[in-house]
């Protein structure tokens, strides 16, 4: 049983969570969790690269030849392949080391990257993961409050296409630790 949809309003635009399947968005963009290789791997990135096919790949190993790897934190942007959103925005989040290392400012900094990004390509919509949670180790409910509120902060400081970020979450659990964190940002 999927959970229901959760939004609330910032300025202009709908910021909301919902449990599913980040391939199956048709958003402008879907963010990637990805590695700093940008060559797919697991969890989400893997799931991605999968569902679009060698397109991405190709794009990525292009990016990787250009400006070498991605660093944490930072965010670029390819084609989606087969993929029913039009673009995919990789980025790479910190892993886990205790949260003394500036992990909640390279959390911050990859989602806001990633808001820069779609609306410098002027898209009005985009879906994210929960970045960082899965093999990366971050604690769910310190993660979701960083992808919230920076996700919030952007929509309401900038003047920006966007008009819609959607948190895709993959099970109940993340679902419901994102949904709370909604409810205090709301």
């Amino acid at each position: 049983m999927e959970n229901p949809a959760r939004e609330v309003l910032v300025g202009q635009a709908r910021l909301t969570v919902i449990q599913g399947n980040i391939t199956e968005q048709g958003t402008d963009a879907i963010v990637n969790a990805a590695n700093s290789g940008l060559m797919g791997g697991g969890g989400v990135d893997g799931a991605i690269h999968r569902a679009g096919g060698p397109a991405i790949l190709k794009e990525c190993k292009q990016i990787v030849a250009q400006q070498g790897r991605l660093p944490t934190g930072q965010a670029v942007i390819t084609t989606s392949g087969k993929l029913s959103a039009k673009h995919v925005i990789h980025t790479v989040g910190p892993v886990w080391h205790g949260g003394d290392k500036g992990e909640a400012a390279l959390l911050e900094s990859a989602y806001r990257e990633s808001l820069k990004l779609a609306a410098a390509h002027k898209l009005t919509s985009v879906s994210f993961p929960s970045i960082s949670t899965g093999a990366y180790g971050y604690p769910l409910a310190e993660a979701a409050s960083i992808a919230l509120k920076t996700a919030a902060s952007f929509l309401s400081e900038q003047a920006t296409s966007l008009k819609e970020v959607v948190f895709v979450l993959f099970d109940a659990r993340t679902y419901q630790t994102y949904a709370a964190a909604l409810e205090a940002v709301a």
